[in-house]
Parts: C-alpha cells; structure tokens; sequence
C-alpha cells in the first residue's frame, strides 16, 4: 500500500470509493467515532454472509480468525500475539485492570481528572477499597509531563494511569519516558490508547497494560478493540469476568476447578464480537500497510493546514501544533466572544462538515477538528473557507 497516500490526493472517485464518508461530507470527527472505510464494511460483511447461509465452523474457524486479528492487532502494538485480548470498548480494558489487581489501602494511583471519564471512573471507584487517587495537576489542559508524573509518585504509589492523547487538547504523551518512570520506581502503567492507535506509533513495549476500542484512528466499529497485557503480569492480573471461552471447559462441562486459558484469551470470558473484530483487523492491515509513521506525517501536515488557517481567522488554538506532544487533534475557540462557536458548529453541520462540539471543565466551548490520513489539503481549504464565512 506504499503509494495509497499518494493516490488519495491524485484520485478522488477512487478515494469516494474507500472511504464512503468522502462522497457527500468532509468527515473530520475520527477523535470522537470513526466513518468505516470500505475495506472494514466489507470485512464484516463476508462475516455475516457466511454466517447467514451457516457456512462458518465456530469451533476451529473462527478461532484462526481472531487469532488472525491478535497478530494483526500485535503488529500495530509492537508485542506478542498471546498478549493480547480481543475486547472492546476501551472502559473494559481499564476496568479489568482496575479490578484484577489486589489493592491495599493506601495504595496510590496517579491518574487525571479532566481526561475522558473512561480512564477516570475505573480508578476512581477504587477509593472504596481505600485506595488513593492521586490527580495530575498540568499547566494547560491535557499537558501531561514526565516531569509533572515523577513529581506525584510517592512511597506509596502503585499504578500510573494515563491516556496516550487528551481528548480535547491533542497533547500526546511521551509513553517511552512515562514507562522509564514506571520501571525506575517499580510502578505498574496502564495507559489508554485509544486517541493515537492507528495514528501515531504506540508501543506495548512501555507499558504493562493497554487498552483502545478501534472506533477512532483505528478506523473500524464501535466495541471491537484492543486490550494488551504484558505477559510477565498474567499472574498478577488476575481475571475478573469468566465464563466458558477463558476458563478450559472441555466438552463443553464445566469444571470443579478454574484454569484460565493460556495468554491475554484468559480475559475473554465469551463469545467475541467477531464481525466487528474482521472490521478493526481490515482496517489495522490498512494501517500497518501504509506504515504508522507515515500516517503520522500526514496528520501533522493536514495540522499544519488547519493552525494556519485557524491562526489567521484569529481563533485560539487548544494544545501543541507540533512536535512530540502535538497529534492529530485540533481544537480551538473564540476568547473575544465563545458565543461564536456555536454559530460556527451550526454553519459546519449546514456545509456537510462533521466536526466534534465539546467544552472543558469551565464550560468553555471548543470545535475540534481530527481528519484522518484519507483527508486532503482541498478538504480542509473548504473548511476555513465555512469557518471564514461564519465568523464574517
């Protein structure tokens, strides 16, 4: 797929043809929940051909499906197949994280207050088992810091719980160093992804537990996802949901004593949402076939575009514009009159222009903006052109 990024700007009926989202919308929402590209559509629906006319062996051939879609999903985080679980949405990873580990009270977790609620209840709920969650405190929305998570650990700290991107500002975090952090001190990281899988590298390699829905950059459906953990923490996770797909039933009976399927399988306690999972693994093979990193320079490029364009309109952009820290989220206001937001939200969603409308703790409304790789620079023109329009 080396010249798929070239043919996207050279041929539009093809490009309208992939990306179904392209024919009669400028789709800049995959922050919030991705358009399916044609590949995924028809993914699921060889799946569901095969399932209406019973042509599917569930016992061996759908189980070298999805163990096609750990290697799939492996590759896109850089680990073991066996470490991964096929789980979706994002909350069910963090919430099997949050749940399997034998807690003290005492215990410390770092964590974020204003990220996505996802990764904040899970570890919040804790504080009944006496556990302390110990809130970031960042300069700027979402301006997570090596710096600023080495300053919160204490004696008493035992999990780093952070998000991979902020929702809002697009500040990315650098997982590498954050995961040097977690080994100096002997921390457990449990990071949510969901906002740079399929957008940005994320590698499994510095971390102890991930987890992401594809229903963002990764292009596919809403609770098909990704759930890894380090195998050298499958004793110390210990499975909080079973039923007859984890726990080794043969023939079907069950048995006096537990034994969990071996690799991150012991965390799948049933029947998978395997249509879903064909989706996310067609469009992840679409990813890792362009190459991540070259996904990402494309999504720092169309950024660029739209700072420019943002800048000149006199609008105030939320977060980096480039840089490590910076992603493929844009968000932005209006500080002389937030009123104006609104009004330019409604003039985008009358152009057939989906962005996402969202406000941070104070109330201050924002437009977002999160194209994707398949999304052109002509796109993005007519973009500022609508914003220019709605400000006049």
């Amino acid at each position: 797929m080396s010249g798929l990024l070239e043919r996207i700007d050279s041929d539009e009926s093809w490009r309208r043809e992939a990306f179904p989202a392209c024919r009669d919308r400028i789709f800049l929402a995959h922050a919030a929940v991705t358009a399916l590209p044609a590949v995924a559509v028809e993914a699921m629906n060889r799946f569901n051909l095969a399932s209406s006319t019973g042509e599917l062996d569930y016992s061996e051939v759908l189980i070298q499906q999805m163990d096609g879609v750990r290697f799939s999903s492996a590759k896109l985080i850089e680990c073991s197949p066996d470490e991964v679980a096929l789980l979706g949405p994002t909350s069910l990873g963090l919430s099997l994280v949050a749940n399997g580990l034998t807690w003290k009270p005492g215990d410390e977790i770092v964590t974020y207050l204003d990220d996505y609620p996802a990764n904040v209840y899970p570890w919040k709920n804790l504080e009944s088992k006496g556990v302390k969650v110990v809130y970031l405190q960042p300069r700027e929305i979402g301006e997570i810091t090596p710096e600023l998570v080495r300053s919160a650990i204490t004696p008493r700290t035992r999990l780093l719980a952070l998000a991979s991107c902020h929702f809002l500002s697009g500040y990315r975090l650098d997982i590498e160093a954050v995961g040097s952090i977690a080994r100096e001190h002997d921390l457990l990281f449990c990071l949510d992804a969901i906002q740079t899988v399929g957008a940005f590298p994320t590698s499994a390699q510095h971390v102890d537990f991930l987890s992401a829905d594809s229903h963002k950059w990764m292009l596919g459906p809403m609770t098909a996802g990704i759930f890894y953990v380090d195998r050298r923490r499958f004793e110390t996770l210990s499975p909080t949901l079973l039923g007859a797909w984890n726990v080794k039933s043969p023939n079907f009976i069950a048995q006096d004593a537990v034994a969990f399927e071996s690799g991150a399988r012991r965390y799948e306690p049933g029947v998978l949402n395997a249509q879903g999972l064909l989706g996310m693994q067609a469009s992840m093979e679409m990813l890792t076939g362009i190459g991540i990193p070259a996904v990402s320079k494309r999504l720092m490029e169309l950024k660029a575009m739209l700072c420019d364009g943002l800048e000149s309109l006199g609008l105030d952009i939320l977060g980096p514009r480039e840089g490590g820290s910076a992603s493929g989220i844009t968000s932005f206001t209006d500080r002389e009159n937030p009123r104006r937001i609104g009004e330019m939200a409604a003039a985008l969603q009358h152009s057939n222009i989906v962005a996402s409308f969202r406000h941070d703790r104070e109330g201050k409304p924002y437009l977002r903006f999160s194209p994707h790789f398949y999304n052109t620079p002509a796109e993005i023109g007519q973009v500022l052109e609508v914003l220019a329009h709605a400000r006049t």
